[in-house]
């Protein structure tokens, strides 16, 4: 198996470096994994003034799989637009035509406690929530940010 791992800024980097130690013990284990590492987000802005260069989306699309984790900093709010760190993540999910985060929640029974709800209401919480990401919001049209009674505002259609 191919992965393309793109690690991304901040904290990405970091749960990106963990999530490849497990994939090093599955290796050691016998199982057939080659990794490759690219820029995204800023990092790829930083290296390339691509937020998804060229050479990042050629490896993903060559990938059998693509670890990525979180991209963007206050470093990049001043960037134009479409050089955010965002934008290479939208570009990427447009680009492999992923529709779909999958994001675990978990609660272990030590922090319920912990939780601005009631323990007994998050008591056991298992769930997995599926979010779309390829329509609506995501890239519906028309969208854009134009002046309306003097004030700058923005918009992204949903149907």
């Amino acid at each position: 198996m191919k992965i393309a791992v793109l690690p991304g800024d901040g904290i990405g980097k970091e749960i990106v470096a963990q999530a490849v130690k497990v994939l090093d013990v599955l290796k050691r284990d016998g199982a057939k994994i080659e990794m490759e590492y690219g820029n995204i987000g800023g990092a790829g802005y930083d290296a390339e003034g691509d937020p998804l260069p060229d050479t990042t989306l050629k490896m993903s699309k060559a990938a059998d799989a693509v670890l990525l984790g979180a991209v963007g900093g206050p470093q990049y709010d001043t960037l134009d637009r479409p050089l955010r760190p965002e934008r290479g993540l939208l570009r990427i999910r447009k680009e492999l035509n992923l529709f779909a985060n999958l994001r675990p929640a978990l609660l272990y029974p030590e922090l319920a406690g912990a939780s601005s709800l009631k323990p007994e209401v998050v008591a056991g919480l298992d769930i997995m929530i599926v979010r779309e990401l390829t329509g609506d919001v995501y890239f519906g049209q028309p969208r854009g940010i134009e002046i309306r009674n003097g004030e700058r505002v923005g918009f992204n259609t949903m149907i």
